[in-house]
């Protein structure tokens, strides 16, 4: 018997109803989500085409992941989890300029860090972005930066007192390359910034 692609995609839709995920329709419709930010970019990016691409009903990508920039998010989570190791080489100066070229590297070459910098302005302007942005991607994205700032404070680099505070000015430098469209990687000019960042919150005079 030879099941047809639109059987199959009804047989996929069918698997996929109620609150549990299937594996294999989320795979799909993260891959389908990855090659449309390949072929259009965040500006051509749609529910509509990633549920046609990936034979998935739009209800169940909904479910799933309430607004394009969920989806977006999730696919970015996926693919810098495994393009970026924190670095840990006992020194936060040091551990800030090599995340930073990763970073930036993962920016320019993956299809969701392409399409970050498009999601960063959207949220600028809509509420569902912003909601995105900040309570979904922001935690978690910062935890790992978190570990590097409190091993700094650990090995008495900085005060401990000052880590969210030099996280956030950290961030603030990153995203204003990226949103300034520049993130071609200078070691030497982020050795600076991480030297004047550790240099100025150091707990020695």
């Amino acid at each position: 018997m030879t099941i047809r692609p639109d059987q199959q995609a009804s047989a996929s839709r069918r698997t996929s109803v109620g609150a549990r995920r299937n594996p294999a329709t989320e795979r799909a419709v993260l891959d389908a989500a990855r090659a449309l930010m390949v072929d259009k970019g965040y500006a051509g990016f749609s529910i509509d085409e990633v549920a046609r691409r990936a034979g998935a009903g739009k209800p169940t990508i909904y479910r799933w992941w309430p607004t394009k920039a969920d989806l977006i998010v999730a696919v970015y989570s996926e693919e810098k989890a495994a393009a970026i190791v924190p670095p840990d080489t006992g020194s936060l100066a040091r551990d800030l300029v090599d995340y930073t070229e990763a970073l930036w590297r993962f920016w320019r070459e993956t299809p969701s860090g392409r399409a970050f910098r498009g999601l960063i302005a959207e949220a600028q302007a809509s509420e569902a972005a912003l909601e995105a942005l900040r309570d979904k991607f922001l935690p978690a994205r910062t935890r790992e930066l978190r570990g590097l700032f409190a091993r700094g404070a650990a090995r008495g680099e900085i005060a401990a007192a000052d880590a969210d505070l030099l996280l956030v000015l950290y961030i603030g430098f990153n995203w204003y390359w990226l949103l300034t469209g520049n993130v071609a990687f200078d070691r030497d000019a982020t050795a600076r910034v991480a030297d004047i960042l550790v240099r100025g919150a150091s707990v020695r005079p």
